[in-house]
């Protein structure tokens, strides 16, 4: 009678709990950042932001989403983000170490499997990447097996992944384009540098992978490794075969080929659109093409049909032109040592200025800067080099530079990233722009670690 009793309260318990499982609806996320470089992370669907979240005295944060489709979404934690795979019912917990991003995700709860496998993938595949670089002047046969072997190994991968879980049919596909679309995109690559002299029959053998591949799906519109998979496509169709890609490939003209083949090619709206604001903004941040931009905008609006996406591109281009020489330099809030808000117009002096800049996430850069700036501040005494730390100061920053005796009077952190990269376009670290003492640009698209850049320094 009491093992009846017992195996009617599990029963019960089993159906209960089976209840709750189908009744749980919607996505909750909610994960914890180890020395965060912000206070807070902020989720993207495509490139429009859904939601900002404020990290706790924990560094933690949680949402559950009632109302978001299953699919592909970001997770921006400035200046990196994170990729994800979300689906209805997920309750997905990640753990993020912002001092060493890429290596420290982690994933756990109910839709964890797939996007640790995406990570996975990734990392993977960036210890790849200076390996498959050493491969480019090898004939086109060998390089070829040598993709066919990576690929073959994450497709193993893969399928230990998709047997030990239940994944969706979107689920699918993505974690199959995450290695898929990436090795593709080397060859495509390759064939650019590589396949200018190709006849019919080279390359219909060395391109025969393009069989298997989709070319319009939007499933996969913001998808990185898609992404860069057709725009990589897109240059090898536009290039001039008469020519080589590295003489083409910052020009305007080739840009404007490549929105020829793009409209040519791609017929779904998200993903034509997005591939038309990414070849955009290539465009627009090639600085020396200024001049002939006007020209490429007049073709992109015919391609474009997104009106946010068309407003971001010429937002960009009128930031170029406030950056240009002579031009009063765009004030930015910093923050000094002391936490103490200040403008960068106020850091014009009887000197002229250097910014170089530098993040809490790449220490490795930051103390490559540092030598590089040694010998600039030898070389150049007249010249006054200010550091701006792309985030906020924190105690860990405050440890470091102690370490490393840094002059903390020349030492300054952006308050607002999002804000500053948009007046002063910060889209690379090595950025450095110079200053006169009244503040007007001198030089507003310097490279700090570029040989080239002491040059510079020594003719002003």
């Amino acid at each position: 009678m009491i093992h009846k009793v017992i195996l009617g309260i599990l029963l019960f318990l089993l159906f209960v709990s089976c209840s709750i499982t189908d009744e749980r609806s919607g996505i909750f996320f909610g994960g914890q950042i180890i020395n965060p470089s912000s206070r807070s992370v902020t989720f993207y669907q495509g490139n429009s932001v859904i939601e900002t979240l404020d990290l706790d005295n924990n560094f933690r944060f949680e949402k559950k989403f009632d109302s978001i489709d299953s699919g592909i979404y970001k997770l921006e934690h400035l200046p990196e983000y994170q990729t994800l795979l979300l689906e209805e019912k997920d309750s997905l917990w990640v753990r993020i170490n912002a001092a060493a991003f890429n290596a420290s995700v982690v994933f756990s709860g109910i839709g964890a499997s797939k996007n640790n496998f995406l990570m996975e993938l990734l990392l993977k595949q960036e210890a790849e990447g200076e390996f498959l670089s050493s491969k480019y002047s090898s004939n086109s046969e060998f390089f070829s097996t040598i993709l066919d072997s990576l690929l073959s190994e994450k497709k193993k991968l893969w399928i230990k992944m998709d047997i030990a879980n239940t994944l969706t049919p979107i689920a699918q596909k993505v974690t199959q384009a995450a290695y898929i679309y990436h090795y593709a995109t080397i060859k495509e690559r390759y064939a650019l540098l590589r396949g200018a002299k190709w006849d019919e029959k080279k390359d219909s053998l060395y391109f025969g992978y393009r069989a298997f591949l989709n070319f319009g799906d939007n499933d996969l519109a913001f998808f990185d490794p898609y992404i860069n998979y057709i725009l990589n496509f897109i240059s090898q169709k536009a290039l001039d075969r008469s020519n080589s890609f590295l003489k083409q490939k910052q020009t305007t003209d080739f840009n404007i080929n490549r929105l020829k083949v793009l409209d040519q090619i791609i017929t779904g709206p998200v993903l034509r659109n997005n591939l038309a604001r990414a070849i955009a903004f290539e465009e627009i941040l090639t600085f020396e093409n200024h001049s002939q931009h006007e020209r490429f905008l007049q073709y992109y609006s015919t391609v474009n049909n997104s009106t946010s996406y068309f407003k971001e591109v010429l937002t960009l281009h009128a930031n170029i032109s406030k950056m240009a020489k002579n031009k009063v330099l765009p004030a930015v809030k910093l923050q000094n040592i002391s936490r103490d808000t200040i403008s960068s117009a106020s850091l014009a002096s009887n000197k002229t200025t250097v910014f170089y800049f530098w993040s809490q996430t790449q220490m490795n850069h930051y103390q490559n800067t540092l030598k590089r700036l040694k010998k600039l501040e030898t070389n150049n005494p007249q010249f006054r080099f200010i550091g701006i730390c792309i985030q906020p100061f924190n105690t860990m920053v405050d440890q470091v530079q102690e370490i490393m005796k840094i002059n903390l009077e020349n030492q300054f952190a952006l308050i607002d990233f999002e804000k500053a990269s948009e007046l002063w376009v910060l889209t690379l670290l090595n950025k450095a722009i110079i200053i006169n003492e009244k503040g007007n640009i001198i030089e507003g698209f310097g490279n700090f670690s570029d040989t080239t850049f002491e040059t510079l320094l020594k003719e002003l």
